[in-house]
This record gives C-alpha cells, structure tokens and sequence, in this order.
C-alpha cells in the first residue's frame, strides 16, 4: 500500500486535484465542435427548434455529456501512464505519478464519470426517442480513452488522437437529430478538419518528449522521424486541416460570409502558431514556445471558428 493510499485527501480535495491535473478549461479545444454540430442539427430538426425549451435541454445535455467524457478519458490517460509519467520529469508532478491521488482513486472517478456518461446518454432516449446516443455510448468511451495506449505500439498515436476529438461533432449531431449527417456533409468535413487539426499540434506538443520517447521505447512522429521531419508533417497535417475546413464550408448552406471570416483567421492563426514554434526551436524557447502555440492559438481558433460558425448558422 502506498503513502497516498493510506492518506488520501478529502472528496472536495480529490476533485480539486482532478480538475487542476486534467486541465477543464482544455475542454474548449472539442466542446465549440460540439457545440456548433448541435446548433445546425437544431436547424435542421423538424421537430425541436433551437429557441425552444427542448432545444436548451439538448444543448446543456450536450455540454454535460462533452464534460463527463473528457474527464473519463484524462483520467483514463493519466492512471495508465502513471508510471511511464513519473520518470518524465515534464509529468512527474501530474497526481497519480507523484501519488498526490491514488489509483484507486483515481479509477472510482474516472468510472464514476463514465456510468454517469452513459446515464445522461439515456436521457435523449427517454425524453427525445433517440436511443443511438445511449447505443454508442460505451464505444464512443471506449474509443475515447483507446488513444492513451497507442504510443505503446505506434507512431500514428497522434492520429488516434486526433479522431478521438473528432468524434465529438459526430456524436453532438447524432444525440441532437441524427438525419443531419446525411443531410449535412459539412459535419463531416468539420470532423475531418478536428482530426487532422488535433493530430497536427500534437505532434508540435510531443516534440519536448521525443528523447524521453525515444529512450522508454515509446511511439511518436518525433521519436521516429526527429524534429525537423516532425515539424514538416505537421505542417502537411494542419494543410489537410485546413482544407477540409475550406469543404465544410463549401459543402454547408447554411454557412455564409461569418464562418468565411473564421476559416481566413484560422489559416491566419496555424500560420502563426507553426511560426512561433519554429522560431522557438530555433532560438532555444522551445517549451515556452510550444505552450503558447498549444494552448493560446490552438484554444482560440477553437473558439473563433465556433463562436462564428454557431453565428452564421443562426443568422
């Protein structure tokens, strides 16, 4: 039994630690995706308008699940590589790695969130007759939390990663009138554009592990290719990115002049973010560098793209 088992913190505590560890407020990297596939099935729903209460309901139902899944996958993420965390020294402070939280803990809440996940996934089969939110729910966890395991066998963890954040729209779409993936291929192609997105700054974030990678025989662009290669395809994935983001709104009607003005900013922003990198490396600010392209761009294109699309749409 470890120290941190036999002295765990109080409830309030642990969830303190959790939330703090887990980074909540990353959350806006996947939820205005979310969001914004909510807001257009809404649109295309001939039974349930967006002005309406039911409307309100299945978007805050839509946030709550968005919630519940991230922290089932982030602790996920953490307990499984809690060892292999505590001889990086980037993420050995990280609670399970340091024993801040114990495993047991840690694997009660993380549980705890997914059963909740799967509850409030019923709640659109009883209120809306839409079972497949509920059908899916346990894949879409299970898809989710896959990702955490693939730097263990293969460099395209980047990519798993990427199409975990991508399921997000899909499955915002389907909870809210699942017709409106077939009626709205522009889902896809903004799904299309989370993944190659995510994958691509993931592997500018993995870039400050890739001797430590490299040495525990772990899987990753950098690892295997170095960081100039890595930066180079990086570059392609976020091209890709890009593109699809230009057939989203090609391919959507009801997108207009508003989410033209986003797609512009966010090749303006990956411009930016891939610039800032590059000159860090270069100058030997690679960690700072990297965590203001990370966290700042990528959290405001995230943003502007769903404040903009959700506007347009309305509008």
């Amino acid at each position: 039994m470890s120290v941190a088992d036999t002295n765990q913190p109080s409830v309030l505590q642990a969830a303190r630690l959790v939330a703090s560890d887990i980074k909540i407020a990353h959350s806006v990297f996947a939820l205005p995706f979310a969001l914004l596939a909510s807001v257009r099935a809404l649109e295309s729903s001939k039974t349930i308008h967006i002005n309406s209460r039911d409307g309100a309901i299945l978007i805050g139902l839509i946030v709550l699940c968005m919630v519940l899944a991230r922290t089932w996958a982030m602790l996920f993420n953490r307990l499984v590589d809690s060892r292999i965390d505590r001889d990086n020294a980037r993420t050995a402070r990280r609670i399970f790695a340091s024993g801040a939280l114990s495993n047991t803990t840690g694997w009660t809440i993380a549980l705890l969130c997914a059963a909740a996940f799967c509850a409030v996934t019923s709640i659109f089969n009883v209120y809306f007759n839409n079972p497949w939110p509920l059908v899916l729910s346990v894949p879409v966890l299970l898809w989710i939390a896959f990702y955490s395991i693939t730097k263990r066998f293969t460099m395209l963890c980047h990519v798993f990663l990427g199409g975990a954040l991508a399921a997000s729209p899909l499955a915002a779409a389907i909870a809210v009138n699942p017709e409106s993936l077939r009626t709205d291929l522009s889902m896809w192609a903004l799904s299309a554009f989370v993944l190659f997105w995510v994958a691509g700054f993931d592997v500018l974030y993995a870039l400050q592990d890739e001797r430590f990678d490299r040495e525990r025989g772990l899987h990753s662009i950098p690892s295997r290719f170095g960081t100039a290669r890595a930066l180079v395809l990086s570059r392609v994935m976020h091209v890709i990115a890009f593109l699809s983001l230009v057939a989203a709104y090609s391919r959507g009607d009801a997108f207009g002049g508003l989410f033209a003005i986003g797609v512009g900013i966010t090749g303006a922003l990956l411009i930016l973010e891939h610039t800032i990198v590059a000159q860090g490396w270069k100058g030997g600010t690679g960690v700072a560098a990297l965590n203001m392209a990370f966290f700042t761009v990528n959290g405001v294109v995230s943003c502007i793209l769903g404040a903009l699309g959700i506007a347009d749409t309305l509008w």
